[in-house]
């Protein structure tokens, strides 16, 4: 553990236009929690940023101290990248600015934004670029993993929509990235996650869409799972990019369009997004229906924001989250059948697996185009184990451990970085396949003493 002196940390204080946290400062417990309830650390200071000016300054006090740094967008990471015990939170929070240029269909987001933020603003002028499925999500932390949701069979992954960057890097120097200016880091940065810097503004194209989708959920039985989801696999292959359907087992939520007695069975969900005219949208989903016999169904247009909510209220902050993932290239029978049966075994009413279509245009960007390089991905599935109390920790970690072994054989044996749990370290290497030894160059180059290191991190052997 470092020790800093009270002159140093005054010092520190004296220079930044935001404001300083200590242990001691009233609210700093409620500054240090995170979506995360698993993860429970304790920083020696957390620096909520103003601005750019901040940012650097809290880089070069970190590193010129030795201390631990983290940085904190939205707080949402699973393995709780947001927060280090005895070290220095950058938490960018405040700087949520999002600003939108209808004209050229550009959004310059702050790092604190979240996906509400800018899916609200974007929406005022009928645009939105993709990005994942809860709102409260950080747009930063989503984007530098890579990013997926309901538009991304048709315009890609987040990072593919992401036109150029700002950064501080470990040396304090605020760089402007983009294909033609520090084409290294800005390739490093769409899908090597918080390895390289702190991003202080990301740049983004839009695309029309909305203000209407079409979309909803219908919800089968878990004992016509099998076949549905057969029939689902089959059917992908001639879905249209702008369709998206994706498949969730677990116990079925109070949903008002639910009978009663079905509250709280067994069942398969499939939740779906079609953004092309709001017109077609029954006939693009029609097939799902009859996936199997439905135990209630709820499709109309919608606004695409409200859509964007829709998962909200069963991923609130507070609850205790524990996840393992596989890519997918298809749902094997094996799958299946290994699904039904972690399903028959719940260990919560909150936990859940499901698989997110992405596909079509995600596939049809070279591996190395950008460091996230799985783009065989057909479906990302993610076991989502949640729940309230501490002393259920060790029978749902175990659950999800248990389905994600059972599952090992029918994956691809890569995996989405922003699904990875803290313990999870030796699979850095699977996350990024052929583009590892690329990243680790620019590692070198950009953070050779490994300052930011508070994450998935690739290291650096320089």
């Amino acid at each position: 553990m470092v020790t800093i002196s009270s002159s140093a940390v005054d010092e520190f204080k004296s220079g930044l236009r935001g404001q300083l946290l200590l242990p001691d400062t009233p609210g700093f417990d409620t500054a240090r929690s995170i979506w995360n309830a698993m993860i429970d650390r304790s920083p020696a200071m957390i620096l909520r940023c103003a601005g750019v000016a901040d940012v650097r300054r809290g880089v070069a006090f970190a590193r010129d101290n030795g201390l631990p740094l983290a940085i904190r967008g939205g707080g949402h990471n699973i393995g709780g990248s947001a927060v280090c015990d005895d070290g220095l939170v950058l938490d960018l929070s405040t700087m949520k600015s999002v600003r939108i240029d209808p004209q050229a269909r550009r959004a310059y987001v702050e790092p604190g934004a979240t996906l509400h933020d800018l899916d609200h603003e974007a929406q005022a002028f009928g645009l939105a670029t993709p990005l994942g499925i809860n709102s409260t999500t950080g747009v930063a932390g989503l984007t530098l993993g890579g990013g997926f949701g309901w538009l991304s069979r048709r315009y890609g992954m987040t990072i593919d929509n992401l036109v150029a960057a700002d950064i501080v890097t470990a040396d304090g120097e605020l760089r402007r990235l983009s294909a033609t200016s520090h084409d290294d880091l800005f390739w490093a940065i769409r899908g090597g996650g918080g390895n390289f810097g702190v991003v202080t503004l990301f740049e983004f194209a839009l695309h029309e869409v909305g203000p209407l989708v079409y979309g909803g959920l219908v919800v089968l039985p878990l004992a016509d799972a099998k076949e549905a989801l057969i029939k689902y696999r089959d059917a992908v292959p001639a879905m249209p990019d702008e369709l998206a359907v994706w498949a969730v087992a677990r116990l079925a939520p109070p949903l008002p369009f639910l009978p009663p007695d079905v509250h709280g069975q067994p069942v398969l969900v499939f939740a779906m997004c079609y953004n092309g005219p709001v017109e077609k949208g029954p006939a693009a989903v029609e097939a799902v229906r009859g996936f199997g016999k439905p135990l209630g169904a709820h499709l109309g247009p919608m606004p695409y924001e409200v859509w964007q909510q829709a998962f909200d209220p069963l991923l609130t902050p507070g609850a205790r989250n524990y996840w393992k993932s596989h890519n997918l290239a298809t749902i094997d029978d094996g799958l299946i059948d290994a699904l039904i049966r972690a399903i028959d075994t719940l260990p919560s009413a909150q936990c859940e697996i499901f698989f997110g279509l992405i596909g079509a245009q995600t596939q049809r960007v070279a591996v190395d185009a950008t460091a996230y390089p799985s783009r065989e991905t057909q479906y990302a599935m993610n076991v989502h184990g949640r729940w309230d109390d501490a002393r259920d920790d060790e029978r749902c970690v175990k659950w999800a451990r248990d389905f994600f072994d059972a599952s090992r054989p029918f994956a691809l044996g890569s995996v989405y970085v922003n699904f990875m749990t803290q313990e999870e370290g030796g699979r850095i290497a699977d996350a990024y396949g052929p583009n590892y030894e690329r990243l680790v160059a620019v590692k070198n180059r950009y953070d050779p003493r490994n300052l930011f290191r508070h994450n998935q991190n690739i290291r650096p052997t320089a």
